[in-house]
């Protein structure tokens, strides 16, 4: 998968490669912040996974980003970070003694660091491509009939992804992009703060989001 999605990072600047020879539409840079909204998809990864069994925990995501983004002849350059929530939630149901009378799995709170670029291929719209760190959480909720535990994995990846933003007059803008993470890292975080030295997982996360946003 990850494959062919730097695949399409490499068409998609490609394609806009034209676009560089122009000057870049002052637009489309300077300060931004923005509200997101939109598909949240995680599983395990391809090494972990069942044949055969849909594993997704599914959600709405939402939540905001700020950025700042140069012009560099017809290019655009810029950072950006994003803190965002999901509601993707799974519950389980055990009779087993042994095990956790119910269980509960849900996504919690993602945060992105990263970078794009991306070039002007019609007036008001710019394509890009963006890359980055992402550190996300699963809360996990359980009991035994007694004792409930409400603790969370810290989980640590990459991020990729593309998308076309469209400018909506001087300031504002709106955007949908694609995402594709992959968490290779994880610790198990305790209700008391202590936690677990990191362990190697392999879980993907496919999203689909949208962004109404303000320049400065």
């Amino acid at each position: 998968m990850r494959y062919a999605i730097a695949a399409a990072l490499v068409a998609s600047t490609a394609f806009a490669a034209p676009a560089f020879a122009q000057t870049v539409d002052p637009t489309f840079t300077g300060p931004r912040i923005a509200v997101l909204g939109g598909y949240d998809g995680i599983r395990p990864g391809s090494s972990e996974d069942i044949d055969g069994v849909d594993q997704t925990v599914d959600g709405f995501l939402y939540g905001v980003e700020a950025g700042y983004d140069f012009g560099f002849g017809g290019a655009v350059v810029g950072v950006e970070a994003e803190l965002t929530d999901s509601t993707g939630e799974v519950e389980t149901n055990r009779v087993n003694p042994n095990t956790f009378g119910f269980g509960e799995v849900s996504t919690g709170r993602d945060i992105y660091v990263g970078a794009r670029v991306g070039a002007q291929v019609t007036p008001g719209t710019l394509l890009y491509a963006k890359g980055g760190y992402t550190n996300a959480r699963l809360n996990l909720l359980g009991g035994d009939g007694t004792t409930i535990r409400d603790e969370n994995y810290e989980l640590d990846g990459w991020r990729l992804g593309a998308g076309v933003e469209r400018a909506i007059g001087t300031n504002a803008f709106a955007k949908v992009e694609y995402r594709y993470s992959n968490y290779e890292s994880a610790n198990f975080e305790f209700a008391d703060g202590g936690t677990t030295p990191n362990f190697d997982v392999d879980t993907d996360r496919h999203q689909v989001v949208a962004g109404l946003g303000w320049r400065f």
